[in-house]
This record gives C-alpha cells, sequence and structure tokens, in this order.
C-alpha cells in the first residue's frame, strides 16, 4: 500500500511541475557516461549541451566494443544530433555502425500536420508529434505512450513504472534517484526487439545517472562527468 501510494505521489507531482522542459537543463554543457557489459567497462556515451539564443542543440556520440581474448566480436560507433527551439522539438538526426551494418534515422517536426515524419532504417512515416526520441537524458520520456528508436527509427510502444526512490553509489557519489521500469507495451514483440530496460534519475535535479538492461549480458550506463 506505501508503494502504491508513493507511485501515485510522484506521478502527480510529474506532472503539475515543469517535469517535462528542456529548459531544466539549462546549467548542463557535457554529460559523459562510461559503458559496462557484465561489468566491465567497453566505452562511452557524451553528450555535448550546445546554445545559441532561443536554440538547444544536443550532439551525441557512442562508442563501445565486445572483446574476447584480443579479437573483436562487436564494434558500436554512433552520432546524433537532436534540436530544440524554445523549448520545443524540432529535428532528430543519427549515423550508427553496428559491426559492418549502418543503420540511420531523420526526424523532423513538420508545423503543417502537427507530426514527426520519420526516414530510417526501421521505419518511414508520420508519427504522433507526442513521441519521443529515446535518448534517456531527457526525463520527459518517463510521460510518453511511445518512444522513437534513435538508431533506426522504430516506434516502440511502452510501459512506464515507477519502481521506487532509491540510493545509489557510483564512484564515490551517492545518488538520490527515482527509479522508473521501461517495458514495451506489445507483448507479441519477439525478445529481441523488446524494451525492459531500469532508469534512474537524481531525484532533485531530474539528471540521468543510470540505465540497466538484460540483453545477452547485463548491460548498464553510469554517470561519469558532468559540466
Amino acid at each position: 500500500m506505501k508503494k502504491i501510494i508513493l507511485s501515485i505521489t510522484i506521478f502527480f507531482l510529474i506532472n503539475t511541475q515543469s517535469f517535462g522542459h528542456v529548459e531544466h537543463y539549462a546549467k548542463y554543457n557535457y554529460l559523459e557516461y562510461e559503458l559496462f557489459r557484465n561489468n566491465n567497462s567497453i566505452g562511452y556515451h557524451k553528450y555535448d549541451f550546445k546554445r545559441d539564443g532561443d536554440n538547444l542543440s544536443i550532439l551525441s556520440e557512442v562508442s563501445f566494443k565486445i572483446t574476447k581474448l584480443g579479437v573483436d566480436l562487436y564494434k558500436y560507433f554512433a552520432k546524433s544530433e537532436e534540436n530544440y527551439e524554445k523549448g520545443i522539438f524540432k529535428s532528430y538526426f543519427s549515423k550508427t555502425k553496428q559491426n559492418k551494418k549502418d543503420k540511420y534515422v531523420n526526424i523532423r517536426l513538420d508545423t503543417n500536420i502537427d507530426k514527426l515524419i520519420i526516414d530510417g532504417s526501421s521505419y518511414k512515416g508520420e508519427a504522433n508529434k507526442d513521441f519521443i526520441v529515446g535518448t534517456w537524458w531527457n526525463h520527459e520520456i518517463i510521460k510518453k505512450k511511445a518512444q522513437i528508436s534513435g538508431i533506426s527509427g522504430r516506434i516502440i510502444e511502452q510501459k512506464v513504472t515507477f519502481v521506487g526512490k532509491e540510493e545509489i553509489k557510483i564512484g564515490d557519489k551517492i545518488y538520490k534517484t527515482l527509479r522508473f521500469n521501461f517495458k514495451s507495451s506489445d507483448e507479441t514483440l519477439p525478445d529481441n526487439k523488446k524494451l525492459n530496460t531500469d532508469i534512474w534519475y537524481e531525484e532533485n535535479t531530474y539528471l540521468w545517472v543510470r540505465a540497466a538492461f538484460e540483453k545477452t549480458g547485463y548491460w548498464e550506463y553510469r554517470i561519469k562527468k558532468v559540466n
């Protein structure tokens, strides 16, 4: 019962405060996360926040590789750009290299029809403008019915559950966090397409500090640097 009451309280706060505004991240210029697989460091994910008047661009770079006995079994590299004007989403572009496979997505807001236009390696077409690109830095994602893959443009309908408040330690720092689970709404999807990820946001700042999921191993994002 206490957990249910707490979940209702958190939901109320999320929907009555300015919780979803990208302006909330005005004090951040750079975020860096270390990637782990089975508790072994394998790479990084970096975000650069660039501002010009009312315009905000978030430049992202991800790089990791899985090796065994000195042999690279899997290599991944991606770059993206996410653009906002006066806090409103305008566009997103990314290119990804998964081993030898190329993936991409271009997303833009068409104000004439009030929809998102997606051109991706997995999906091409229109989407509800209220859907969000699945870049975990933006805590607004917890309120959305669907996220769009930042790799291929695939639309992923989601169910978000507030798990609870947790204190987690990363490096020498202890964070007071709100933990959420993101799961695919469509249970008929094959396992390799299903979303099932836990995300931790710092309680007072809504800074993304950790992510974890199982997929051919246990994966984690842990915050490493904030400017």
